[in-house]
């Protein structure tokens, strides 16, 4: 089959989250991709399961090293990108994904090939977690937690603890204890950790965020668009910018060496969310998977 290797939520090539994108040509079974997707060791690795559409959408399957998971953000722009411009013979702005979540729409900006933009669930929240608890778990004095908002998990599809912070040098000191987060998943919340602050590296952005995850090989994510996603409900959700509308330049993957940017353009009206997640995609390789 062909692969592509994409960076997502980059600024230029050998940024942002790496992503493999695979095109079988014959059936694959779940174990032979995950034993792929575990060969690979991207954080993620997508499986675009026919070049035809079904329901106006791409059959695409994600998994991480250790699991298939049902959504994740940067797989669905990488993903898209390589359909835009590989697959698809009318080059359409509009490509629509098939996940285990249901249809996911992403658009291509119209003046830009290398920038997407994917719209997001509606969110979910659920109930306040003790500070106490978060700040054991990532190391830190439960002082740098900025308790004016509560801690709790957000989820769009793929569900993270949104974790406010009060400095900078804050989110830098967090490291995550991986014997105390595998507790924390079984008997907590099952979600990845997310940490922001409104202190930033380069004063053009708006937020810096780091993404803590517990899959084999690593403990941090560089990029994360469905995270971001579940980080704009919750900013919306509690008023964090005191505003109903929020578009946010959000920094991520610094701690790991992967310099990267994602775009939140997001609103509540009436009730109801409308998130929306965009950054760049950067071709790297591609290759045909022995």
């Amino acid at each position: 089959m062909d692969f592509y290797i994409v960076d997502v939520f980059a600024e230029q090539k050998y940024q942002g989250n790496q992503l493999a994108v695979l095109l079988p040509r014959q059936e694959l079974t779940t174990t032979e991709m995950q034993q792929i997707a575990r060969e690979i060791n991207f954080s993620e690795t997508a499986f675009i399961m026919s070049d035809k559409q079904e329901d106006s959408g791409y059959p695409v399957r994600i998994f991480t090293p250790d699991m298939e998971i049902p959504f994740a953000g940067h797989p669905s722009l990488g993903t898209a990108f390589v359909i835009h411009h590989r697959l698809d013979p009318h080059r359409s702005r509009h490509i629509k994904l098939n996940l285990g979540v249901g249809q996911i729409h992403v658009t291509i900006d119209e003046d830009s090939d290398h920038e997407l933009w994917m719209k997001q669930k509606q969110p979910a929240f659920g109930d306040a977690l003790e500070p106490a608890i978060i700040a054991d778990l990532l190391q830190i004095n439960i002082k740098e937690i900025d308790t004016r908002f509560p801690i709790h998990v957000s989820s769009t599809g793929l569900p993270s603890v949104i974790v406010p912070l009060r400095s900078l040098e804050a989110a830098q000191a967090c490291a995550i204890d991986p014997r105390k987060y595998k507790a924390f998943l079984n008997d907590v919340a099952n979600a990845n950790l997310l940490v922001f602050t409104a202190e930033t590296l380069y004063e053009q952005n708006d937020l810096h965020v780091r993404v803590f995850v517990n899959d084999t090989g690593y403990y941090e994510d560089p990029a994360t668009g469905s995270a971001n996603g579940n980080l704009a409900g919750y900013l919306l959700k509690h008023e964090f910018l005191g505003s109903s509308e929020i578009r946010l330049r959000v920094e991520q993957g610094y701690a790991v060496g992967r310099p990267s940017l994602l775009h939140i353009d997001a609103a509540m009206r009436g009730g109801a969310y409308d998130i929306n997640v965009g950054g760049q995609v950067f071709l790297v390789a591609k290759g045909e998977w022995l």
